[in-house]
């Protein structure tokens, strides 16, 4: 299975989750089965089965991290020598040469990308563009709306 890329901090946000899934919310589940199994007939004990379907999820969203975190190749954009260039973990402000609006974004994984917190998907228009370049390049990004193109003011290695 191919590597998927993943920055320093989206890796130990997953592998903080998973802790406290299995240090927190599991042993909790397992808690509320135990007592809801005490109050009898389990065909029609609401908290019973609410718990298990609890239980079900998070036991998804472990093996789900677990996944994520074994196929993740881990990145560390503080250690590359990019030369200037916007690559993986970068963080870029970049200017609509069309309007003049400023924006910046650092470039992520599919699974960390949160664009009211300014993170764009590695696999985004926006980033497959910028991906390359460095600042003072003027980069063209085909969008639903027509091709806009923005001026790189900077690449920050954060």
């Amino acid at each position: 299975m191919n590597k998927v890329p993943i920055t320093v901090g989206g890796a130990e946000k997953l592998r903080d989750e998973l802790r406290q899934l299995t240090t927190e919310a599991r042993p909790k589940v397992i808690q509320a089965i135990a007592e809801a199994r005490a109050h009898g007939d389990l065909k029609e004990n609401a908290e019973y089965h609410a718990a298990k379907e609890q239980q079900s999820f998070i036991e998804g969203r472990i093996a789900e991290i677990n996944g994520k975190l074994g196929n993740a190749q881990i990145i560390d954009v503080t250690t590359l020598n990019a030369g200037g260039k916007v690559v993986f973990g970068a963080t870029v402000q970049i200017v609509n040469e069309e309007n003049g609006a400023e924006s910046t974004y650092r470039i992520v994984g599919d699974d960390e990308a949160d664009i009211k917190q300014g993170m764009i998907s590695i696999s985004s228009p926006i980033a497959r563009a910028l991906i390359g370049k460095e600042a003072d390049d003027v980069v063209s990004v085909n969008t639903p709306g027509g091709v806009v193109e923005y001026e790189i003011v900077s690449v920050t290695y954060i």
